[in-house]
């Protein structure tokens, strides 16, 4: 009886240290005499004390590997990529991963190296920005079609960075300045050219009104001529004295206007009233003239009326 429980005990104590727990999401290699044996998922397991060992846990949660790759573009320009791959162990594949490759993050970059490396060459700088999601979908499908036969499944692969040297990203910068202070020329010539034209605009139209202005002021003029005339005939006055009256006063209504204003410095020659009589004479010569070289127009017009 006392050689049983020591007995018992050792055989608990075998039988306890066989017994593990696998997390959630992990996968345990047994071997036994080193050998694979099998493969253990989530949950209370056992193995044979000192014939089975854990030889190792691997995660199947996705998992991430940054590898920032130096290449060259098509036009010469040095180029530092950081690639981001998100892989995964396929969970009927935990043999492969662990057997088959003796380092996997070594093994995933070097893929990623030569995939880079044949890709960016064959563009120029401006297309590796413009099509980084080509770059990344044909990294995504050559890795994983390589890395599948190892028990890895590529989930995603991202460019999450480009950095060219920094000279050249100090020439692109100063190509986008330039190309922006054109744009800004252009659109500070648009503005010119259309306030120069606004400006146009708005003198026409202040000539136009001024012109209507003088038009009507004329009218009126003429208008209240025709009424002084009127008035002067009914006392008894013709036409032509009424007309050299009507001058007379305007001479004089000007130069008191004029000597109103102390600050002038206009002289007005000849200023006796005899001259106003002058004025008007010519003035009807004038239009006498006039009249008779439209009558004769008008007369040679009938006479020839093909011309």
């Amino acid at each position: 009886m006392t050689t049983f429980i020591p007995i018992l005990i050792i055989v608990l104590f075998l039988i306890i240290s066989g017994l593990f727990i696998v997390k959630q999401q992990t996968a345990v290699i047994i071997e036994r005499f080193g050998k694979y044996h099998s493969t253990r998922h989530a949950g209370l397991q056992f193995k044979i004390p000192l014939v089975d060992r854990i030889a190792a846990r691997l995660s199947l949660k996705i998992q991430q590997l940054d590898v920032v790759v130096e290449t060259k573009t098509q036009d010469d320009v040095f180029v530092h990529l950081k690639i981001s791959v998100q892989y995964q162990i396929k969970r009927d594949k935990v043999y492969d991963a662990f057997y088959k490759l003796q380092n996997p993050h070594e093994q995933l970059t070097s893929y990623i190296f030569d995939l880079v490396r044949a890709e960016v060459p064959k563009m120029i700088l401006d297309d590796v920005f413009e099509k980084k999601n080509d770059i990344a979908h044909a990294i995504q499908r050559d890795l994983k079609e390589a890395m599948l036969n190892y028990g890895y499944d590529i989930i995603k692969a991202l460019v999450t960075d480009i950095d060219p040297d920094a000279t050249v990203k100090e020439a692109m910068n100063r190509i986008n300045a330039a190309e922006r202070e054109k744009v800004a020329a252009q659109h500070e010539g648009d503005a010119q050219r259309i306030l120069i034209v606004e400006r146009a605009k708005a003198e026409a139209e202040s000539k136009r009104l001024q012109g209507r202005g003088i038009a009507d002021q004329r009218r009126e003029i003429a208008r209240g001529l025709e009424e002084s005339v009127d008035t002067l005939n009914n006392a008894g006055i013709n036409s032509q004295e009424a007309s050299a009256l009507i001058v007379i006063t305007q001479h004089y209504d000007t130069l008191q206007s004029i000597g109103s204003d102390t600050n002038s410095n206009l002289i007005l020659l000849p200023n006796n009233p005899s001259a106003a009589s002058s004025m008007l004479n010519d003035m009807t010569a004038s239009l006498l003239a006039a009249n008779k070289i439209t009558e004769a127009s008008n007369k040679g017009r009938k006479m020839n009326p093909k011309k």
